[in-house]
């Protein structure tokens, strides 16, 4: 199936690595262009040197109130559109309720919720009918994960964002999902298993609790991510769609 996505022109937050790199792996074989966005030059240069001249790179955190425009600058000066984007609100640090300071929250606050829903506000306005908006979350958005306080209290409230957002887009023709990542082999999922006292035992696990048994590969959310950002997707919107190999059971 052709997604249509040839010369269409993405930004990617997160683009360096794990499930924002994957995605931009994806849209760039597809024939997408990418404008990666990360906090560290050296990772984002070694992912535009391996994907070529439909790359470009915006250094940035999603935190810092200027960063939609210099992306959305970015697409303009290098390819003369700008077609969507995907939000990848990072990894919050794991911690219970108890333990987690209100420096914590805050600088999470900052970056995973009021970044994510100021790069899909101010990118949302340069976009012409036809666009694309996904937001990376996780399945905390409708069940708790164990000892993930941060991700449970942010990420739910992010998503109903997404869906009001769907709500009011809809009638220019702009199509706003979001994605619900469960365990896929990412550094992220490999940094939270070596927290437990034993990480071998800890992904085993974890695997029982998969019905697929076993960990998602970063190509497979990256396939869906796609998918919900190209025109092949022309009538999908307000969704909240798992890709964690069947741990979400509720309909």
């Amino acid at each position: 199936m052709d997604l249509g996505l040839t010369d269409r022109v993405y930004v990617v937050t997160g683009g360096a690595r794990g499930l924002g790199r994957a995605t931009a792996d994806v849209l760039v074989a597809e024939g997408a262009r990418v404008v990666l966005s990360g906090r560290t030059e050296a990772t984002l240069a070694a992912a535009v040197e391996t994907l070529g001249d439909h790359a470009t790179y915006v250094v940035g955190d999603n935190a810092e109130p200027g960063l939609p425009a210099r992306l959305v600058a970015a697409a303009r000066d290098r390819w003369g559109r700008l077609d969507g984007a995907l939000i990848s609100v990072g990894g919050p640090p794991a911690g219970s309720v108890a333990s987690t300071t209100d420096e914590q929250w805050t600088t999470a606050f900052e970056s995973v919720f009021l970044g994510g829903v100021r790069l899909a506000r101010e990118v949302s306005a340069e976009l012409d009918a036809g666009g694309a908006i996904a937001f990376v979350l996780s399945t905390s958005v409708k069940a708790p994960l164990t000892g993930m306080a941060i991700s449970n209290g942010l990420r739910p409230g992010l998503a109903m964002v997404a869906k009001q957002l769907a709500d009011e887009l809809g009638p220019r023709g702009i199509r706003v999902n979001g994605l619900l990542p469960g365990r896929v082999g990412t550094e992220r999922v490999a940094e939270l298993d070596a927290l437990q006292d034993d990480p071998v035992a800890a992904k085993a696990r974890a695997a029982l609790t998969i019905p697929l048994r076993r960990d998602g590969e970063p190509s497979e959310f990256g396939r869906a991510a796609t998918f919900l950002l190209s025109p092949a997707a022309s009538f999908v919107t307000g969704v909240m769609l798992p890709v964690d190999g069947g741990v979400m059971r509720a309909l």
